[in-house]
């Protein structure tokens, strides 16, 4: 009894140190004329499911919810936040040649309908993200005419 009341003392206090573990939790400055969204003015629910599915990870717009503040769920959202940015960002579209934005296009698609995306869990925590397959395919049509 007295080890697992140690053991319980010691993960209380590592705990309560990694609150103090800073995370970068910004969302960088950009221009809003080239982001997706802006450029492409797609209608009302598209614009709709952009936002609740993709641009908390692969944008500038980063909403962090409140589990974000606490050590260690803050790291894996900041990881996935970064990781989810350097892989595309919707507020760079207007900085990208037609190929990276037929690509872009082609993986969106590809990770929606392979259910990599957004990732698993996502929507536990944003039931808005929970698209049915018509939503999927009223994006997909529209995503694809961005590959003019």
């Amino acid at each position: 009894m007295k080890f697992l009341k140690i053991v319980f003392i010691i993960l209380f206090v590592a705990f309560i140190i990694a609150q103090f573990v800073p995370v970068d939790k910004s969302n960088p400055k950009f221009d809003t004329k080239l982001d997706l969204i802006n450029m492409e003015n797609p209608p009302e629910n598209i614009a709709q499911i952009l936002r609740a599915t993709c641009y908390d990870c692969h944008s500038n717009e980063t909403v962090w919810p409140w589990y974000s503040n606490i050590a260690p769920v803050s790291w894996v959202v900041a990881k996935h936040v970064e990781e989810g940015r350097d892989n595309f960002n919707f507020s760079y579209w207007g900085e990208y040649d037609q190929d990276d934005k037929s690509y872009a296009v082609e993986e969106i698609i590809e990770e929606m309908e392979e259910g990599d995306m957004p990732i698993p869990g996502y929507d536990l925590t944003h039931p808005d993200a929970k698209l049915t397959m018509e939503q999927k395919e009223s994006l997909f049509v529209w995503l694809r005419t961005l590959q003019k």
